[in-house]
This record gives structure tokens, sequence and C-alpha cells, in this order.
């Protein structure tokens, strides 16, 4: 397979909501960090893949906004996924792999804020028809899989408690997190959202944009810094019906772990540094669990329950913990993303700090 490599990630600060700004303005300073810190120019991108969703803006071909950051002239070789852009993320990795171009960018402008209520928008991703458009709300679901979680004790209301304590402890020193409002996660100080579940177990909606740019071969060795190696990268989905699923485990996120690894010649269980979507906290034991990651350090830039912009959050767990092997901080990593109702589908991308 062909080497392929992160080697820039840049940002946007989340905020609880971003009135001023449309789409183009709050990529462009992001894209424009992204692309300096890697020595790259727009004219040198052979590749743009955006993720994004219609329903969150309220009109269609929305992302057709965001190409006045990115330059659509002279013409460029561009695509666009309908949800998290780590499935964006997915997609450029693949065109490096099956074609000649060198270089991707990939974005995603998460606003979650523009949307009233989330449980009308988010069925339309995975289950446009069935079931979740009729009820439970993505709460309820939620709630569902962390009283089976309880119940199994494979996690209690104190630790998941923790868990958000953790990550907020985190993210206190990431300049990216979401600031505004008071969370913690001490236990009993939030009212329940669907038991067992609180408000403070719940990731908090954000704005923020995100860019990653991947290179391949030559061309990820000549930027500044050092490239993040995308080893091994896959993703599964499982049925939308939680009735037909163990909601106490992930096959999907085994699934993709164990092809992920057979690319990448290591496992999970061996990276020094994770990054999970964990969009609520009883998430992380049970994805530290099927992964296998119980001495590996999760989520340290606090990951999702410190700030979620919705489409970006999966884009930035790649990011971040590709951040962790170009800063030297770790030279093994894993970034997960999921979309859909009680971790529905998954992907896993295992990255390292040297070629083979």
């Amino acid at each position: 397979m062909r080497e392929v490599a992160v080697v820039s990630f840049a940002q946007s600060p989340c905020v609880p909501a971003d009135r001023e700004h449309d789409m183009a303005e709050i990529l462009l300073p992001v894209l424009r960090r992204a692309l300096d810190s890697c020595g790259l120019t727009r004219d040198e991108i052979g590749f743009v893949a955006s993720g994004s969703h219609d329903f969150y803006e309220g009109r269609t071909f929305s992302s057709i906004e965001s190409l006045d950051a990115v330059g659509a002239w002279p013409p460029i070789r561009q695509s666009h996924v309908e949800m998290d852009a780590a499935w964006a993320f997915a997609e450029a990795w693949t065109w490096l792999q099956t074609s000649k171009i060198k270089t991707s960018v990939v974005y995603a402008v998460g606003r979650s804020s523009l949307v009233s209520d989330l449980d009308q928008v988010l069925p339309a991703q995975l289950d446009p028809y069935l079931l979740a458009p009729l009820r439970p709300h993505r709460h309820a679901l939620a709630g569902l899989q962390a009283a089976a979680m309880v119940d199994a004790g494979l996690t209690s209301e104190r630790q998941m408690a923790e868990v958000v304590s953790r990550c907020l402890a985190t993210a206190a020193a990431n300049p990216n997190a979401l600031r505004g409002g008071v969370r913690t996660g001490k236990e009993n100080d939030a009212p329940f959202v669907a038991s067992p579940l609180r408000a403070h177990d719940v990731a908090p909606p954000g704005d923020a944009a995100a860019v990653i740019v991947l290179a391949a071969g030559d061309a990820a060795r000549r930027p500044t810094g050092r490239p993040a190696w995308v080893r091994g990268l896959d993703h599964r989905m499982e049925t939308h019906y939680p009735g037909a699923r163990d909601l106490t485990r992930s096959i999907s996120v085994g699934l993709a772990a164990a092809r992920a690894a057979e690319q990448a010649g290591f496992g999970a269980a061996d990276v020094d540094v994770a990054e999970l979507h964990t969009e609520y906290s009883h998430q992380e034991p049970l994805l530290v669990a099927a992964l296998g990651l119980e001495k590996t350090v999760i989520n340290p830039s606090g990951g999702p329950l410190a700030g979620h912009p919705a489409t970006a959050t999966g884009l930035i767990r790649i990011g971040e913990a590709a951040r962790q092997i170009m800063d030297g901080t770790a030279e093994r990593a894993l970034a997960h993303a999921t979309n859909g109702p009680a971790l529905q589908h998954n992907l896993i991308c295992l990255m390292a700090g040297e070629p083979r």
C-alpha cells in the first residue's frame, strides 16, 4: 500500500454558537493555518474532501458555500460526505491509495448550534424512514445503552462521572475546547437526561472548523515537521435496530479495529494514546474494553465531552491523535469516530510516527 501521512492539523476554538460568520469565514483561517504549518499552498492540493450535513444548515448543497475558502477555481477534484468528516478522511485516504494524487485536504465546519431539534436531524443519516424518526430520542437510546452497561456491572454512575471530570480537567489546557457554561462531572449535581445519564454525561454541542492535510510518499516527507503515518483504517456498521444488538459491546468497533490492525501490523492495544469519539460518558469504558485500551492514555485533548461540533467531532479525533505523533508525544496512536445511535457505525484509524 502507498505510504500516506497526516502532515498538518488545525482547528478553530469550539464555541457555543457562531452567528457572525458563514461557513467560508469560519473555515478560511483554519485552512490557512493548516497549509502554512506544512509549507503547502492551495494550488498544490490534489484532492479536497469535506463532511457536513444539509439538515444542520437547513438548506440543500450547503457545503458549496465552504468552497469559497478552499478555492474552486481553477477547477479542483472535490468530494463531500453527508456525515462526519472522519469518513471524508477515509475517502481522501482511499483516493491517495488509488490515484497519482499526492496531497489532499480534508475539512469540516461543525455547527451544532444551528439545529433547534437534533432528534429531527440525526435520523436522516443512518435511519431515515424506520425506527429513529418515530422516537425514542437520541438520549433515550444512549440511556438504554448506559443502563445496560450499569446492569451488567461494566460501569457505574460514579465511574461515568469520573470520566467526565477527567475529560474536563484535561480540556482545561486545550484552547480549542468548548468555553462557556459550568459543567462538572460530580455525581448528583445535574438532572437526569435519560437515566442513568445526567446532563454532564452528554457531549455539549458547539461550533468549530477542523482541517487535516494528507500527503503520500515523498510529498509527506517534504513538508516541515514529523508526519503521522496512517497505517490502518477501516469502518463498519451495525443494524439501526437497538433491540437486535448487544448494547454492552460493539461488534463493529471490533471488526474495524481488527481490519485496521491487519493493515498496520500492530493493534489497538499497542498504541500510546487514543482519541475516542465519545458523545456520552458511558461509551468510554465500552470502547476501552472493545479495543483493549486499559493501559492507554485516553482523549488527552479532553474529547467530545469537552466540546462536540457535530460533523467535525470525528475528524478532530483523527487530528488530535495525529498531533500526538507529530509533536513527538506518542509513537503510535488510535483515532475513533462514530455515527448513529448507540455506536452504530464506527471508524478506526491507526497511525505511527515512523515509516515502514
